[in-house]
């Protein structure tokens, strides 16, 4: 055998993976807008398995982070529209970043919804050495309060800087907003006692309140959480319009086929009634929650008009 046919043979082994994966139309792509490790990376591993059950395919998580969801919503529209290229993204990216960019890299209207995944409450967290023991007593302070108080986020236009202006419409006072480059860092800042308080969802802070770390003294939303039964909500407080969530839903383009959609509405509501999922789900401070694609629809177009408001009251600015 001559060198030629050696080196012929080597490159058809190597390209055999590439060539069967690329002719293999029985795999589908869960796209997310956040690098590894995070929450949203982690529910897409969670349910990826027994999703691919549902709909009898092979479905392989791809991260692509950056331009605040720009990135992960073109890789959507640039793929076949044909069902197989999914986008599981926060709330955000679809109601909040229309109203807070004057030019959105994307546009969400050429998307389609197909189903709630989950609903995440916001809990307010605060270092456990600050001397509020529930969020009545926090407000009360910040009113007293001479230098201020200082709560971070996870970045401008985060679902908790939308906390932050929530509250300072519900109890007008002033808080000063600290933005941070993601929910780690804004964690960090508070174990370190560089700011006061952080409104996070329950799956990322769970850790540190459970390990005592941090200290939740007040549930953003209308009904408890059985992960923190004891943590009361804000209007069990005495503090009224608390009322966020930060929900995971899964969207398509709007050039989906419509039967193919609610082929994967189907599969999503039968995935997420999985008894082991939805325990795992539950567990990690999550809600599991699917929904019809007019009902997530619903849930759009109301949420983007409340926080463009928002947004446009407090003149929230991108950096």
């Amino acid at each position: 055998m001559n060198i030629k046919s050696i080196v012929f043979i080597a490159l058809t082994y190597a390209l055999l993976p590439w060539c069967s994966m690329a002719q293999n139309t029985n795999v589908s792509k869960l796209v997310i807008a956040f690098p590894p490790g995070g929450p949203t990376d982690t529910l897409a591993r969670q349910m990826v398995e027994q999703l691919g059950i549902e709909l009898g395919q092979t479905i392989v998580v791809e991260n692509k982070p950056g331009g605040n969801g720009a990135v992960a919503a073109q890789y959507i529209l640039n793929a076949p529209a044909d069902g197989k290229t999914l986008w599981l993204t926060t709330a955000g990216a679809i109601t909040v970043n229309p109203g807070l960019y004057a030019k959105l890299q994307y546009d969400v209207k050429r998307f389609a919804p197909v189903s709630l995944v989950v609903n995440n409450q916001e809990v307010l967290v605060v270092n456990p050495k600050n001397p509020a023991l529930d969020a009545q007593q926090f407000v009360k302070n910040a009113m007293q309060s001479k230098n201020g108080i200082n709560l971070t986020s996870s970045g401008i236009g985060s679902m908790p800087h939308m906390a932050i202006e929530l509250l300072k419409d519900a109890t007008g006072n002033h808080y000063t907003h600290i933005p941070n480059k993601g929910a780690a860092p804004a964690i960090t800042d508070l174990l370190g006692g560089q700011v006061d308080g952080f409104f996070g969802d329950i799956p990322g802070v769970l850790p540190y309140i459970q390990a005592g770390t941090l200290r939740a003294i007040g549930l953003a939303a209308a009904s408890r959480n059985a992960i923190l039964p004891n943590v009361k909500t804000f209007a069990e407080l005495g503090i009224k319009g608390m009322n966020l969530n930060n929900w995971s839903a899964i969207f398509v383009s709007k050039q989906v086929p419509p039967q193919t959609i609610e082929q994967l509405n189907k599969a999503i509501i039968k995935t997420l009634d999985n008894k082991a999922l939805k325990e795992k789900l539950l567990n990690s401070g999550t809600d599991p929650q699917s929904s019809s694609v007019l009902e997530l629809s619903n849930l759009v177009e109301s949420e983007t008009k409340a926080w463009t408001a928002l947004i446009q009251k407090y003149d929230i600015k991108a950096e």
